[in-house]
């Protein structure tokens, strides 16, 4: 005879799904959600500005465009600096594209980036012109004009004084020698910085070549003159200092 055990819960009672307490959890009111909280908007950086010195010549415009793209929030001021008194001039910019060597860099960062092939300037109609680079000894008896600013002091062998004093600048040199009075060597960025028709300029193969770094006093490193160092050094957005 069946016992019926098969439909009786252990209490002896049907076990039905539908049950007085399954219709009391039915009933009973679902507690209310917490309002979710929304992340406070981050507030934009602060503007600031970034200051770099440049010394004559110096080509910063590849890392400018970077700076702008990935820093546009810090507005970069760039100033002209002069060779004579770059080191002076660190006290007030961030970070300066100097000429090395620069006086007493023991309290000041150097990076050296790039040298600069001497070139020699002349009248487009000197005899000079016609070799497709020079040396030295080509120079023998030429007026060789040294201006105030110059950096490479480049000493040549057998070259003939000028009869007046020197040029206050790099810019008044090569003005002189477009008049058909000497030469002038300088650095090919400051050449082509101040080309004109009328004079021309060709390597000078042994003559000594002009150092560009970037120079920053240690205790100014700041975050912002880091991010100038890696986009010098041609890190990425991505990488990591």
């Amino acid at each position: 005879m069946a016992n019926g055990s098969g439909s009786r819960g252990r209490g002896g009672s049907p076990s039905r799904r539908g049950g007085p307490a399954h219709a009391a959890a039915k009933g009973r009111p679902r507690p209310t959600p917490k309002p979710s909280r929304r992340a406070e908007p981050t507030p934009p950086p602060e503007p600031r500005e970034f200051r770099l010195g440049a010394v004559p010549g110096a080509t910063p415009g590849k890392w400018i465009g970077l700076w702008r793209e990935r820093v546009p929030h810090v507005t970069l001021e760039l100033r002209e600096i002069a060779v004579s008194s770059q080191r002076d001039a660190l006290t007030e910019v961030d970070a300066a594209l100097v000429r090395l060597p620069l006086a007493a860099p023991d309290d000041a960062h150097v990076i050296e980036l790039y040298d600069e092939l001497p070139v020699v300037v002349m009248a487009a109609e000197s005899h000079l012109a016609a070799a497709d680079e020079l040396t030295l000894a080509d120079l023998a008896g030429e007026v060789v004009i040294v201006p105030v600013d110059d950096v490479l002091k480049v000493q040549v062998p057998d070259a003939a004084p000028p009869a007046f004093s020197s040029p206050l600048d790099t810019a008044e040199a090569i003005a002189t020698v477009a008049a058909g009075i000497g030469v002038v060597i300088v650095p090919m960025s400051l050449a082509r910085a101040h080309q004109r028709r009328d004079v021309e300029h060709r390597v000078l193969t042994d003559g000594p070549r002009s150092t560009v770094a970037l120079a920053w006093l240690r205790d100014r490193t700041t975050d912002d003159v880091e991010t100038f160092v890696g986009i010098v050094r041609g890190r990425t957005a991505r990488s990591s200092r």
